[in-house]
């Protein structure tokens, strides 16, 4: 009888522990910059800054239905483009055009027992001088002691964004302290279509891809599985082959004729496809979660003089 008593509260302790670590709520906030790579460029992708809020949904688990999490997300977002530098002093040497892109969104991730997951997503934005790009570089550049910004008279005309997106991601196989899975996205809109894919690799203490930083699924209304570790801390590759079959921020406005007269803008060809790869380390605790990553892409223009890479830092908190 002891024994039965002491096996009754070990597991109710244990039960109590891991729900005790489920947040169905999270809140934070995710930097981009080429100068995280102490590299000293200020080129192409130069500056990104996003807000997230993601809350777990309901799900009616019972042994018949696969879907064991869903997360509904907001997020708000700001990307600025420029050519190979900040300042170029006159048209030729535009080899990538300026460009901002500012937006509020929506995304529904659906995850799965078999630790697969379909995310969809939708954004409202505007491509142009209304995304406040040269603003926001220009305040950047004044106050932190960097050169003054200058060519974004040549900048991508306003237009009005709608684009939707949806990821599905799948494990492969899973070892104690490796595991690889399928990541892929397709993205359609006026301002970003085209498709990718390619492996994920993980190295270390992760969870399953239902209740993981990987997926974006941190938050979990009700814990029926407990989780492969306690907290997360794991190292990951990313590389990704990505078929472009529309960029506004390099093509210019979809609907746009591109026939004003007084207009300095500058618009160029995309390459169709781009090779990028991702190295980064994630971390998750009772209460934060943190993902550093550097990210290495090839030309999205020909005209580039090179490749571009940037640094990436996501922190969110989780609460009830």
């Amino acid at each position: 009888m002891k024994i039965k008593l002491l096996t009754l509260f070990a597991g109710l302790f244990c039960a109590v522990n891991v729900f005790a670590q489920t947040h169905s709520n999270e809140i934070g906030i995710q930097t981009d910059n080429d100068s995280y790579l102490l590299q000293g460029s200020d080129r192409y992708y130069t500056d990104g800054i996003f807000i997230y809020y993601r809350h777990a949904l309901n799900v009616k688990n019972t042994d018949n239905t696969e879907l064991i999490n869903k997360v509904l997300g907001f997020e708000a977002g700001q990307k600025i483009f420029n050519p190979q530098s900040g300042y170029v002093p006159s048209p030729q040497y535009v080899d990538r055009p300026f460009a901002g892109y500012l937006y509020v969104g929506s995304t529904l991730n659906f995850l799965y027992k078999n630790e697969s997951n379909l995310k969809l997503g939708a954004q409202l934005g505007v491509v142009g001088p209304a995304a406040d790009g040269k603003e926001v570089q220009t305040f950047v550049h004044k106050n932190f002691g960097f050169y003054t910004p200058g060519g974004w008279q040549y900048q991508i005309e306003n237009e009005a964004e709608l684009n939707l997106s949806a990821e599905y991601n799948r494990l492969i196989t899973r070892a104690s302290w490796i595991d690889v899975s399928l990541a892929s996205y397709l993205n359609l809109g006026n301002g970003f279509s085209g498709l990718g894919f390619g492996p994920l690799v993980r190295l270390g203490s992760f969870n399953q891809l239902f209740n993981s930083v990987s997926t974006q699924s941190t938050a979990i209304k009700n814990q029926t599985i407990t989780p492969l570790h306690p907290q997360e801390i794991f190292f990951y590759y990313k590389p990704q082959f990505n078929y472009v079959a529309y960029d506004a921020t390099i093509q210019g406005g979809l609907f746009d004729k591109h026939d004003n007269p007084n207009s300095q803008e500058i618009t160029q060809d995309k390459e169709p496809f781009v090779f990028s790869q991702q190295f980064g380390v994630a971390f998750t605790s009772k209460r934060f979660v943190i993902d550093a990553a550097a990210i290495f892409h090839t030309k999205d223009v020909k005209e580039m003089l090179q490749s571009h890479q940037w640094g990436s830092v996501t922190a969110l908190y989780r609460f009830k």
